[in-house]
C-alpha cells in the first residue's frame, strides 16, 4: 500500500485538461483555471476538494489517512497521506475532485469514457 510522489503525479497528469502550478511550498492542479488538489512533494500529501459531508466521513473514518485541511463554501478540503493509501482510492478521489471543478460537457465526456458517474 502507498503511492509514491511520481505515481500520484502520473494519476493527476492522466485527468483530462490538467494544468500544474508550481509555487516555492506545493504544486497545485486545475482544469478551466480552477483547483481541485495539491501536491506537497516534501510531506507527501495532498490536498483533494471533496463535498463536505464526504470530508467528514473519510476523516470520521480514517483519520490515519486523512485529516481536514479546510472548507470554502460548499467544499471540504482534505489532506491524504500518499504513503497511507492505495492507487485505485487515490485515483477515486482525484476524479471526483476534477469532476466537482470541471465544465459539465468535460466530465460527461470523462464519466462515459470510464464509465462512472450517473447511467
Amino acid at each position: 500500500m502507498g503511492v509514491s510522489v511520481d505515481e500520484f503525479l502520473d494519476l493527476v497528469r492522466g485527468l483530462p485538461e490538467v494544468t500544474e502550478h508550481p509555487s516555492a511550498e506545493w504544486v497545485g492542479f486545475k482544469v478551466n483555471g480552477k483547483g481541485f488538489g495539491y501536491l506537497w512533494e516534501k510531506t507527501e500529501t495532498v490536498g483533494v476538494k471533496a463535498t463536505i459531508e464526504e470530508q467528514l466521513a473519510l476523516v470520521a473514518e480514517r483519520p490515519e489517512v486523512f485529516e481536514v485541511q479546510f472548507t470554502a463554501g460548499r467544499f471540504g478540503w482534505v489532506v491524504v497521506h500518499l504513503d497511507r493509501i492505495d492507487a485505485d482510492e487515490l485515483f477515486e478521489l482525484m476524479a471526483e475532485a476534477w469532476c466537482l471543478t470541471a465544465p459539465r460537457p468535460l466530465v460527461s465526456a470523462f464519466e462515459a469514457a470510464h464509465q462512472i458517474g450517473p447511467s
